[in-house]
């Protein structure tokens, strides 16, 4: 194969979403492209690299060996331009940075705003804004720079595939997930009670690409209670099933910081009494790249280390 002489940034970007979904549909929807067209520019880049970075199957899409070693180094050098152009840009003085954090949703609608406000870590020479999605479109602008900071809930067994020689994190709050529905009639018993399996209890789930999901796929130990369930409705978003518990609809594992409200009014309570076992404890975590950002966002992170779980 010959070489390209040069390569596109785009192409990189491109290697980065079809890493990520492994399916060359979603990746050109993602990339904003028709799937043709992105055909070609993973063509190009594998001509350039020398290589193929992707095999194709009936089964689906995975990378090579070869595409194992590119694709990290690809987002890291990703990353790195955006970093040198923030970099730039704050050396020429063109104004105070904006600071980016990326957050979940389910943590950026009560936790992130009172977090900064109660901490008291705000920067007073730049601004922050924050962009809420799914943890998987979360990591996606993290991986690429278009973010400094990324906040999600973390657990142990759900692996921390952002914890490499590329970034590092800090713990900044616990929470707990919580199996929560409704109350029935008397308003003091749950309408669908986990210590009761007797009849077939409704079950409103996390899609894979939410970091609450995945948290919940690993907890083995609750496999065998989650299979008896009727799995009824699946979300990426919290908010959305707190809303279907809070209805009625079902049984869903919460946040606590997200239902802390309903569950002080009873609109929502314990699906699961006896057994504690079905309680999730996890850590609230923010993450940043290992390499020096701007002299405003290291500052910014030096008070956030400094503050500790809250």
């Amino acid at each position: 194969m010959m070489n390209h002489p040069h390569i596109e940034l785009a192409w990189l970007e491109d290697c980065a979403a079809l890493a990520e979904s492994l399916n060359f549909s979603r990746a050109a929807e993602l990339r904003h492209v028709t799937q043709p067209a992105f055909s070609r520019r993973i063509q190009a880049l594998e001509e350039w690299a020398g290589t193929p970075l992707f095999e194709r199957s009936r089964g689906g899409v995975r990378l090579t060996a070869a595409g194992e070693v590119f694709h990290p180094q690809a987002v890291a050098l990703l990353r790195a331009i955006q970093d040198l152009r923030a970099k730039t840009l704050e050396a020429a003085g063109k104004g105070a940075q904006m600071i980016t954090f990326c957050a979940t949703h389910s943590l950026s609608s009560l936790f992130f705003p009172r977090w900064l406000r109660e901490s008291g870590i705000t920067p007073l020479d730049g601004q922050v804004k924050l962009v809420s999605d799914t943890l998987l479109a979360c990591e996606r602008l993290f991986l690429r720079g278009d973010a400094q900071f990324l906040l999600c809930h973390s657990h142990p067994d759900a692996g921390r595939g952002l914890e490499n020689a590329h970034f590092t994190s800090v713990q900044v709050g616990e929470d707990i997930l919580l199996p929560l529905c409704a109350p029935d009639a008397t308003g003091k018993r749950p309408k669908w009670s986990l210590d009761d399996m007797a009849r077939p209890i409704p079950y409103l789930s996390y899609s894979t690409d939410s970091g609450l999901g995945r948290i919940i796929a690993t907890q083995r130990h609750m496999t065998a209670q989650l299979a008896k369930m009727d799995r009824v409705f699946t979300s990426d978003l919290a908010a959305t099933l707190l809303a279907m518990a809070r209805a009625g609809d079902g049984v869903a594992w919460l946040p606590r910081t997200l239902a802390q409200a309903d569950l002080l009014s009873g609109a929502l309570v314990a699906a699961a009494v006896r057994d504690r076992r079905l309680e999730v404890p996890v850590q609230i975590r923010v993450f940043r790249p290992a390499s020096s950002m701007t002299r405003a966002a290291e500052r910014l992170w030096q008070a956030i280390a400094g503050q500790g779980p809250r």
